[in-house]
């Protein structure tokens, strides 16, 4: 009596099969941390390695009026810290002077 049960195969229905569809896009991640207070910092990530995050941030601090840094982290790379809630203003600034396209751009926070 040989009777074969196919329904016990091992079957992974979360398996990554290689027919992704979706392209890789490296978003840009503007996020809005709070700090102590009414503080509020702002933080952007995943700028292309094309653009100089000093150039960029001397530019920021001098168009907004706040001060701001840029902090080196070993997974993200460069990450961009300013004073106050600037998101809004930072994704303008992206999208105009540095021709990023807004779809790239995220935005996080409240």
């Amino acid at each position: 009596m040989s009777t074969s049960i196919e329904n016990l195969k091992t079957f992974d229905p979360f398996a990554d099969t290689g027919d992704d569809d979706s392209q890789p896009t490296n978003y840009i991640h503007i996020r809005i941390q709070q700090r102590n207070g009414r503080k509020t910092l702002t933080t952007v990530q995943g700028l292309p390695q094309e653009y100089d995050p000093k150039r960029i941030l001397r530019a920021l601090k001098k168009d907004f009026a706040c001060n701001g840094t840029i902090v080196k982290d070993e997974e993200l790379g460069d990450v961009i810290q300013l004073q106050g809630d600037q998101r809004v203003k930072v994704m303008e600034f992206l999208s105009s002077q540095l021709n990023i396209l807004k779809k790239n751009i995220k935005i996080h926070g409240f």
